[in-house]
C-alpha cells in the first residue's frame, strides 16, 4: 500500500481511470438540447465509399446536390468517409464507409451504406460527432453512446511521414500512402481509381497546384505499406459496430471528435478523453505510452480518463476537437488551453513542436480570448471570435488559411481572414485542408484544397481566399452549417418558408404567414421567397412565424461547438 490519505470509494459503475472520480458538486452545466433551426442536406465531393449518400451509381458531385430522404435536419457531421445526420425529432441517420463499424447499424443489405439509414438509439439524440472511423452521440438525458473504432499508426516509418489510409478495391486491403515533408516534390495521392487498376492520381509539385498524373500503387515500404498498427478498437474488447454507452452513470453535456480521439465534457466541467494519443491529443498520455505497448497496454488509451493540469482536474465550459488537437475554455478564467499536434503551430503556440501532451495555455500574441468556436484540419486551425471575425493559424499550403496567394510563410499566430472582414460569420468548419464559413445572412464561403471537389465550387482548383458558393442548389436558400470530411463536404440548408398553392386558410391567417416569409427570403440571402418547395400547408422546417431573418444570430449566440476530424485521406 502506498502512503498518503486513503482514496474514497466512489459510486461509479465502470472500471478504469474515469471511474475513480467522485462526484462532489451539483450539476453546474445544463444538459444539451436540440438545435432549433432545421433544413435539408446537400453534399459534394467524391464518394467511392458511399459517403455522398446518393446511391451506388453516383461517385462524385462537382457542386452541392440534395441528399434524398433527409428532412428536418438540425445537425450534420462528416467523418473521414462516413456521415452522421440528426433530425429535429432526435433521430439519427448514417451513410458511407462501414469497414470499422462507423455507421452504427447493420449494412448486410447490398448498397445500404450508400443511402441514409436510421440508427437505433435508446433515447433522443441532441448532438452527433464523427471521426475517422468512429462515431458518437449525446442523448438528452446526458448519456453518450459511441461505436466504430479508433486507429493507431498515423505517423510511422521513422521519418515523420504523414500517412493516409486508402482502401484498395483490387487487393481488398487497407494500405497507406506516404507523403513526407522531408522529400520536396513527393507525390500526394488524391484518389484511388475504381476497378482493378492499382494506380492513384497524384499531384506533383510540393506546395503548388502542380499537375495530376497516374502513378502505380506499389508495395515498397519506402512509399506504400500496410498500416503498421491498424485498428486499436473502440474499447478493450475491440471494435463496436453498434452503439454502446460510454461510462454509464455519468452525465455529459458535450462531445467532440478528432480523427481518432473523442473528447467528453461532464456536467460539472470535467474533461475526459479516449482514443489515439500519438500526437498528444488526449492531454493525459505520454508519447512513450501512446503506442499502447507500455506496461498498461491500451487500457490508458481505450478507457476514458480525466484531463488534469499541474495535478489538478481542469474545469471547462466548452470543448473543441480538430484532427489531432484538443482545445478547451477554462470555466473560471475564460482562457483557452490546448494540447495535441503543433508541428505547424496549429495549437496557437508559436514554437513549433511535434506533440504537446499536457494542456498548455495559448499565449499572446495568438490570443484565443473571447472565442465562440474553434475548428481545424490536419495542419491548420480557424478561430471564430465574439466579434464574429475569423482568424487562421497553421500551414499555408493549398490556401487553407484563406490569406491569399501572396502568403509566403506559415502562420505561427492568428491572422485575420481579410476577405471575411465585413461579414458577420456565425459558424466555421474545416476538412483536412479545407475551410468553410457561414454568415448571419446564410451565405457560404469556402477555401483551401479543391482537388476532390469538396469545396463545392464546381472546380478542382484550390482557393487561396474565401469564395462565395452560389450554385443552383444553394441560391435562394439559407446555409446553416457546413461539415467537411476526407474527400467530401456536407451542407445544412434551410429552405425559405413558402405558402402552398393549395392553402385553404383564411385571408387573415395567410397575411400573418406571408409577412415573415418574404422578410426571411430577402434579408437572409437577397433572393425572392416565391419559389415553392413543398405541397404541404406548412414547410418542413420551422414554422414561418418563427423563421429567422438572419442565420439565427439575432435569436441566440452560436453555442461553442466542436470541430470534427476527418479520415486521413489526403496528406499534405
Amino acid at each position: 500500500m502506498g502512503r498518503g490519505r486513503p482514496r474514497k470509494d466512489t459510486p461509479a459503475e465502470s472500471d478504469g481511470p474515469a471511474a475513480k472520480i467522485q462526484r462532489t458538486k451539483k450539476q453546474a452545466i445544463p444538459l444539451a438540447a436540440l438545435p432549433k433551426l432545421s433544413g435539408n442536406v446537400l453534399v459534394c465531393g467524391q464518394g467511392e465509399m458511399g459517403q455522398l449518400g446518393l446511391g451506388e451509381d453516383v461517385m462524385e458531385k462537382t457542386r452541392p446536390a440534395v441528399v434524398a430522404g433527409l428532412s428536418d435536419v438540425v445537425q450534420i457531421s462528416a467523418g473521414g468517409m462516413h456521415n452522421l445526420v440528426l433530425t429535429r425529432h432526435g433521430k439519427m441517420y448514417s451513410f458511407g464507409c462501414n469497414d470499422e463499424g462507423a455507421l452504427g447499424r447493420e449494412t448486410s443489405e447490398e448498397g445500404s451504406e450508400f443511402l441514409p439509414k436510421p440508427i437505433d438509439l435508446p433515447g433522443t439524440c441532441v448532438k452527433i460527432s464523427a471521426g475517422d472511423s468512429h462515431s458518437a452521440c449525446l442523448l438528452d438525458d446526458g448519456r453518450v453512446y459511441a461505436w466504430g473504432s479508433f486507429r493507431l499508426g498515423a505517423i510511422a516509418l521513422g521519418l515523420k511521414k504523414q500517412l493516409a489510409r486508402r482502401p484498395s478495391d483490387a487487393l481488398q486491403q487497407r494500405y497507406t500512402t506516404a507523403d513526407t515533408r522531408c522529400r520536396v516534390g513527393a507525390p500526394t495521392p488524391t484518389a484511388i481509381l475504381r476497378g482493378t487498376s492499382l494506380a492513384v492520381r497524384t499531384r506533383r509539385g510540393y506546395g503548388e497546384s502542380g499537375t495530376e498524373e497516374l502513378a502505380p500503387l506499389i508495395r515498397s515500404p519506402s512509399v506504400f505499406h500496410k498500416d503498421s498498427h491498424g485498428s486499436m478498437g473502440l474499447t478493450l474488447e475491440g471494435n463496436k459496430r453498434l452503439p454502446i454507452e460510454v461510462l454509464p452513470g455519468n452525465r455529459w453535456v458535450d462531445i467532440a471528435s478528432g480523427c481518432d480521439h473523442l473528447v467528453l465534457l461532464s456536467d460539472i466541467g470535467h474533461i475526459y478523453t479516449v482514443g489515439c494519443a500519438e500526437q498528444g491529443q488526449l492531454g493525459r498520455v505520454s508519447i512513450r505510452a501512446a503506442s499502447g505497448e507500455s506496461r498498461r497496454g491500451k487500457t490508458q488509451l481505450l478507457q476514458p480518463g480525466i484531463v488534469t493540469r499541474r495535478g489538478k482536474m481542469v474545469t471547462a465550459d466548452a470543448i473543441w476537437a480538430t484532427t489531432y488537437c484538443t482545445f478547451y475554455k477554462d470555466a473560471q478564467t475564460g482562457r483557452i488551453f490546448a494540447f495535441g499536434l503543433n508541428n505547424y503551430c496549429q495549437l496557437g503556440i508559436p514554437n513549433p513542436s511535434e506533440n504537446v501532451v499536457k494542456p498548455v495555455f495559448v499565449p499572446e500574441p495568438t490570443s484565443f480570448d473571447e472565442v465562440l468556436q474553434i475548428a481545424g484540419g490536419q495542419h491548420h486551425t480557424l478561430v471564430l471570435k465574439a466579434d464574429h471575425r475569423v482568424y487562421a493559424v497553421g500551414r499555408k499550403e493549398y490556401g487553407r488559411l484563406g490569406l491569399g496567394d501572396d502568403v509566403t510563410e506559415d502562420a505561427k499566430t492568428l491572422q485575420p481572414v481579410a476577405v471575411l472582414g465585413d461579414k458577420k460569420v456565425v459558424s466555421v468548419s474545416c476538412g483536412e485542408s479545407t475551410s468553410f464559413a457561414v454568415t448571419d445572412a446564410g451565405e457560404l464561403y469556402a477555401w483551401g484544397m479543391g482537388s476532390s471537389l469538396q469545396l463545392g465550387t464546381g472546380s478542382e482548383s484550390d482557393e487561396s481566399k474565401p469564395v462565395l458558393i452560389a450554385s443552383k442548389q444553394v441560391a435562394g436558400k439559407v446555409i446553416l452549417k457546413a461539415s467537411s470530411g476526407g474527400q467530401h463536404s456536407l451542407f445544412l440548408v434551410q429552405e425559405p418558408p413558402t405558402l402552398s398553392a393549395t392553402t385553404t386558410t383564411t385571408t387573415k391567417k395567410s397575411k400573418a404567414v406571408e409577412t415573415p416569409t418574404a422578410t426571411n427570403g430577402q434579408t437572409a440571402n437577397g433572393s425572392s421567397s416565391s419559389s415553392t418547395t413543398t405541397d404541404k400547408e406548412e414547410p418542413a422546417t420551422e414554422p414561418p412565424a418563427a423563421a429567422p431573418t438572419t442565420n439565427g444570430v439575432t435569436e441566440e449566440k452560436p453555442k461553442p461547438t466542436a470541430g470534427g476530424g476527418g479520415r486521413k485521406r489526403k496528406l499534405q
